[in-house]
């Protein structure tokens, strides 16, 4: 079998199980066979082997199931970045510096985080809370909004207004 019909044979299978063990009906099948093997805990006189089977049977369902569902938050995680990449990229007047921003190293979000959060704190002396606007306007709007407070003149708009 082929690198590519591997993957998509994986990507299938994959996809299915996460869909079925999500189900009501996975987490029921995994209820009853715990009642069962309560039940039949008497009859084995709680032995070591009815005790190892339990163990043995949720690692290896747990150890398999690790890999499933961090394919399926992978893929998940791709798909809501590319359709924020989208909304940055159709957006007028948005920052197309914040396209693909999941490739950045910590150390840099937490810069950008940092910028954002000195933004908010000018935002929050701003009194239309329904304006919106691109890093470069928020901060341009800012500044002339300082200029404006200190010659005393009416501001410009310059950021259009969101419903």
């Amino acid at each position: 079998m082929s690198q590519k019909g591997f993957a998509a044979s994986f990507e299938h299978f994959s996809t299915a199980v996460t869909k079925a063990t999500g189900s009501s009906s996975a987490f029921l099948l995994a209820f009853l066979t715990i009642i069962v093997w309560l039940v039949t805990g008497p009859v084995f006189h709680y032995s070591d082997t009815w005790q190892l089977i339990i163990n043995t049977s949720t690692t290896i369902v747990t150890f398999l199931m690790v890999f499933l569902i961090q394919k399926s938050q992978n893929k998940d995680s791709m798909a809501i970045q590319l359709k924020l990449n989208e909304l940055i990229a159709a957006q007028d007047g948005a920052s197309n510096r914040f396209l693909n921003v999941e490739d950045l190293s910590e150390e840099e979000l937490l810069t950008l985080h940092r910028y954002f959060a000195v933004l908010v704190e000018k935002a929050k002396k701003d009194t239309k809370i329904t304006a919106s606007h691109s890093v470069e306007e928020a901060e341009e709007r800012h500044e002339e909004k300082l200029e404006t407070q200190q010659q005393g003149k009416p501001q410009k708009k310059v950021a259009k207004s969101s419903k």
